[in-house]
């Protein structure tokens, strides 16, 4: 009772309302993000601790420098607190909606600080995963219902909460539908929602901002609009709206790039891509245009440039928001490269570090997805790389060991990544269906994850999307599995006449597809073995257009060696090449890749140079590495395919040569 005393007392009330103006004076021209936020947050906050400007200092300096869980946590409990007080404090002054300049401006500081509060407040909770959070703060923006929203639009990220977690049901958070169909159907009216505020509040706003406030605002909702429709691959609506905006300044190069990469337009989503990465999102979210450019480089054979960019990146950012992504995108670089074993290295860091999804519809589920299965794919090729190393490995225990060892490991990451996929909710229209905008693996990928698996189910079904998918482009995608599956069913004609009819497709991008003809190329030459047909061509163009993958193909193709051994090391060196799984020919009249392998040595420095040719066309340039002992052994029946070794370690460095 004494306390309420004094607290009414008119000299208290004096006194705050002192300290409150002195506080507003101190804050001055104060934006949110001021480099001295937080210790002036703190000294309002000394100087009352019931006023909502200190808290939002503090809150919005921690938000600004948050890059973990715990750092949004802290930004939102200040963010959360300075919420409450101004909504305590100055309600009235915040649901004001007015014509008048004068009074919009008496009361616009309230606006713009609940705005920001709550937009930095959104973001903490969206960033920690709580989507239930998230919902609240914009239940209260929606109850305030600010004449004008400059950092939150409210209905916008309803919808975006809504698409966001669409995969969930109102028994999870009850804000949700209990399908995707119908969540996304309520984004969608969401964001209708949106259209008509903002046409509402064009009218109050008109007098006091612009006339073109309308016009302004709408944007926000074409851009949520091109994102629902791109995951439903309505191509023609999805377009209409990127073209709405592409005349705007929020022209999303990044879901532009998705967008025509869900098309199978992979030369112009490069493109975007490219004009992305140059872009500043304005906070420590993970640039997506970074990672889905490695599945463009594994399409188009570019892996190597992948693999120094992102080595770049990784340096230049640390382990901030992204950095699980990144390595997870340098895996699979290394990986379609031949680099198996380094590949593994960065797929196991990814595996080991805690992402912070900001600003993504990607989440902990697509990460750990993608993880588990470049981890099944990494395992996988370890099985055959053993096998191209030791032609008669049957023959030695050890290495059945191994080869049995790696097999049980392969089948328990298989069965345990189709348990959880199985729980999925998207698989159908995520995964399964080939280049949606979601999906954060390759259609190469995708076929890793089903191989092995219900071959007839998975082959009704793509034979279905052939004939339903309206993308052009997409088509002989589903045409190369079909092709595939006949083949685990051994009814290879049939594979063939599928494998020869993508072949025969004009609309192919010979630069951009390269991922896709070496897998019809591989498949066709399995086909032509088992029906005992030529495959001369066959090889010459799996090999200009994608030789590191020969080594893992499962069959051996003819090559000529020629080499200049001397030493006993370098007959070793050269025996290990040979018993590699490549049918070695002599006739020099054969049809066959010829492999150089000249030894050398500069001092007390032995080299090792070689390159690889068909018929006279260069498919490995000279190039040479250094080496001190047998272990070259291993990287060189690599190398002659074109595989690098990122390591670069002391034994083995590689060294361009130049062309005489």
């Amino acid at each position: 009772m004494i306390v309420c005393c004094i607290a009414s007392h008119p000299i208290y009330a004096q006194s705050r309302d002192q300290l409150r103006y002195e506080i507003d004076a101190k804050r001055g021209g104060m934006t949110y993000t001021s480099k001295d936020a937080l210790p002036r947050g703190r000294e309002f906050k000394r100087l009352d601790s019931t006023y909502y400007v200190g808290w939002m200092f503090e809150g919005t300096y921690k938000f600004d420098h948050a890059a973990d869980f715990i750092g949004f946590r802290m930004a939102a409990e200040q963010l959360e607190k300075a919420s409450r007080l101004l909504e305590r404090d100055f309600k009235i002054q915040l649901r004001t909606r007015t014509t008048d300049v004068m009074t919009y401006i008496k009361n616009m500081k309230y606006h713009r600080d609940w705005d920001y509060i709550v937009y930095a407040l959104m973001q903490c909770y969206s960033n920690m995963d709580m989507p239930d959070k998230v919902w609240d703060v914009l239940l209260r923006c929606k109850k305030n219902d600010l004449q004008d929203e400059f950092y939150l639009d409210t209905y916008n990220y309803m919808a975006w909460t809504v698409h966001r977690n669409r995969f969930y049901t109102t028994a999870k958070y009850p804000f949700l539908k209990n399908t995707i169909g119908e969540n996304e159907k309520y984004a969608n009216k969401l964001l209708d929602s949106c259209s008509l505020t903002i046409k509402r509040d064009a009218e109050v706003n008109k007098s006091i901002f612009s006339a073109n406030y309308e016009q302004e605002k709408m944007p926000g909702v074409w851009h949520y609009k091109s994102i629902l429709y791109s995951y439903q691959l309505n191509i023609e609506s999805g377009g209409y709206y990127y073209e709405k905006l592409r005349g705007t300044p929020y022209f999303p190069e990044n879901n532009y790039a998705t967008f025509c990469a869900i098309q199978g337009k992979f030369k112009a989503a490069e493109e975007s891509y490219k004009k992305a990465k140059e872009d500043d999102p304005g906070d420590k979210r993970m640039k997506e245009s970074f990672y889905y450019a490695s599945v463009l480089n594994s399409y188009k054979n570019d892996n190597k440039g992948g693999i120094e960019e992102l080595k770049n990146l990784i340096k230049a950012n640390g382990s901030t928001p992204g950095f699980g992504w990144y390595n997870l995108a340098l895996a699979r670089d290394l990986f379609y490269d031949g680099q198996n074993q380094i590949a593994q290295r960065y797929a196991q860091t990814a595996a080991q570090f805690k992402e912070i999804h900001i600003g993504t519809t990607l989440g902990q589920s697509h990460y750990d997805f993608t993880s588990s299965l470049i981890n099944l794919m990494i395992k996988m090729r370890e099985i055959e790389q053993l096998k191209f190393l030791h032609r008669d490995w049957w023959f030695s225990p050890s290495l059945i060991s191994q080869v049995a060892k790696l097999t049980v490991e392969k089948y328990s990451l298989q069965f345990l990544i189709i348990n959880q996929f199985a729980m999925n909710p998207e698989r159908d229209q995520v995964i399964y269906k080939l280049f949606s905008t979601e999906s954060t693996v390759s259609f190469d990928e995708v076929w890793h994850l089903i191989e092995g698996f219900s071959t007839n189910y998975f082959l009704e079904k793509f034979e279905n999307e052939i004939s339903t998918d309206k993308r052009p482009n997409v088509k002989r995608y589903y045409q190369l599995f079909v092709g595939r599956l006949l083949m685990k069913k051994e009814k290879f004609t049939e594979a063939k006449q599928q494998l020869e009819s993508i072949l025969a497709d004009k609309g192919i991008d010979r630069e951009y597809e390269k991922l896709l003809l070496a897998r019809v190329y591989e498949s066709l030459i399995i086909c032509n073995n088992e029906l005992e047909q030529d495959n001369s061509n066959l090889y010459q163009q799996l090999l200009a257009t994608y030789p590191q993958l020969i080594p893992f193909a499962g069959f051996e193709i003819p090559m000529r060696l020629h080499s200049n051994e001397k030493s006993a090391l370098e007959i070793k060196i050269v025996k290990a090449l040979r018993s590699t799984s490549i049918n070695w020919v002599d006739d020099l009249g054969a049809v066959a890749a010829d492999v150089n392998i000249i030894f050398s040595k500069r001092g007390n420095i032995f080299v090792v140079q070689y390159s690889t040719e068909w018929n006279h066309q260069a498919i490995v340039a000279p190039a040479e590495v250094s080496f001190t002992d047998e272990s070259v052994a291993n990287w060189l029946p690599l190398y002659i395919f074109n595989v690098g070794n990122d390591d670069r370690q002391p034994a083995v460095k590689e060294k361009a040569v130049a062309k005489k």
